[in-house]
């Protein structure tokens, strides 16, 4: 489990890093779009990524 946790810092603090310093440099328009991309984009991958993992779980639970 602390495995997981190191893990899971690590990755965010190299996010954190990734957004503190890399952000400036792509000097991304203010727009509208942009927002809705980036505030809908994140939620929409997961839940595609959780659709596919149930219907695998259902299909594995049907065929036993």
């Amino acid at each position: 489990m602390i495995e997981l946790m190191i893990k899971v810092f690590a990755l965010s603090t190299a996010l954190s890093i990734a957004i503190k310093y890399g952000a400036p440099v792509l000097s991304i328009a203010p727009a509208i779009t942009t927002v809705l991309i980036a505030v809908w984009l994140p939620t929409t991958i997961m839940t595609v990524i959780l659709t596919w993992r149930w219907q695998q779980r259902q299909a594995q639970e049907g065929s036993r």
